[in-house]
């Protein structure tokens, strides 16, 4: 956000588009008279001396306080509150609830039919072809 605000304060886009899209009417200067200029300083906006700026903007306190509201409301309400709810209630893309519930269905399953919830022989051993023992040679085999 900061450097959107940055971004406006260049000469070349000043030139062009904010110019275009402020669309601000320029007044003729013209002389004051003494009434007239007595009642404009007094109508004048002073600016705080002890103001501090946020950083978006160092000349302007009105702008400043508008850019850093808008920065805040983008970064708190936006991104951390509707970023929180999204990722909150994202749908499982990895599958582990579903997982999980089948694996219990399954220990169920097993537990109602009054077998072991991990059988030791998950391949039948008798479909398993073993090579022979002339086959292997002198091969040291670790179990």
């Amino acid at each position: 956000m900061a450097a959107l605000i940055k971004l406006r304060h260049m000469p070349m886009i000043q030139r062009s588009l904010w110019n275009h899209l402020a669309k601000s009417s320029r007044a003729i200067s013209t002389s004051k008279k003494n009434s007239d200029s007595a009642a404009t300083v007094s109508e004048t906006k002073t600016e705080d001396k002890n103001w501090v700026s946020y950083g978006f903007d160092y000349t302007s306190k009105e702008d400043d306080t508008n850019a850093h509201h808008a920065s805040y409301f983008f970064t708190i309400s936006l991104c951390i509150v509707f970023g929180g709810f999204f990722w909150a209630y994202y749908p499982d893309i990895h599958l582990k609830d579903w997982s999980q519930r089948e694996a219990y269905l399954e220990l169920y399953r097993r537990e109602k039919a009054g077998l072991k919830p991990i059988d030791p022989n998950y391949v039948n051993p008798k479909t398993i072809k073993l090579p022979a023992e002339s086959d292997l040679c002198d091969v040291e085999i670790i179990i």
